[in-house]
């Protein structure tokens, strides 16, 4: 079998052994879930077919074309029974961390992972869009993108006449945006072709912000 993305393990090896744990469960937990006899039974007459389809397509002698096809439909009647009960019995009431140990399902985890502050380095490399516009790339000096860290991109940035003393450093820059691209555009006033524009950028993640990049300038258009 395919590997599956759900809660149902990957093997049919495996979604026997969880089915029968299942049916030792509800029969101990029936009055908890209000599960009807007639459903504990139901699931175990699905698991002895799903268990003697499985023997026969996997034996040298009795495996053909029509077992197998029996086998996929065994199984396919046996997981829709435990979606069917998971959905009706399991949930309501909710579940405990126990619960979910004894079915062989995954624990909810309510902790939010931990992304950390930012540590990369990001400058940017402009090209041109149109008219009063640059498309602005953002390139990792240091670390990666796929640093859980690396949330989104704090680019800061000045208009700068030729006549004007430029920004000395990033903390010179006196407009800023956020986004979370990795290429995007801005567009400036019609009065400032010609002028230069200078940028630093800082990745930010939930109000932490990493160091500052390098301080790049580009001439708009």
């Amino acid at each position: 079998m395919s590997q599956r993305s759900d809660w149902l393990p990957a093997s049919r090896e495996g979604i026997l052994a969880m089915a029968r744990d299942w049916q030792s469960v509800a029969g101990t937990g029936a009055s908890v879930w209000g599960i009807p006899p007639a459903v504990i039974m139901e699931l175990g007459a699905l698991i002895q077919a799903a268990d003697n389809a499985l023997a026969a397509a996997k034996n040298e002698t009795t495996r053909t074309p029509v077992a197998t096809a029996q086998c996929k439909e065994a199984f396919d009647a046996l997981t829709a029974a435990m979606r069917d009960m998971k959905r009706r019995y399991f949930l309501i009431p909710p579940l405990q961390n126990s619960d979910y140990i004894a079915l062989g399902l995954k624990p909810h985890d309510s902790t939010p992972t931990a992304s950390g502050t930012p540590t990369a380095q990001v400058t940017v490399e402009t090209y041109l869009i149109g008219r009063h516009e640059l498309g602005v790339k953002m390139i990792y000096v240091t670390g990666t993108a796929a640093d859980p860290a690396n949330k989104g991109y704090r680019i800061w940035y000045s208009v700068v006449t030729p006549d004007e003393t430029p920004p000395a450093n990033p903390d010179d820059l006196r407009k800023s945006f956020f986004t979370k691209r990795k290429k995007d555009v801005i567009e400036f006033d019609f009065g400032d072709s010609g002028k230069t524009a200078y940028f630093a950028v800082q990745i930010e993640n939930e109000g932490k912000k990493g160091p500052w990049g390098p301080l790049v300038n580009a001439l708009i258009p």
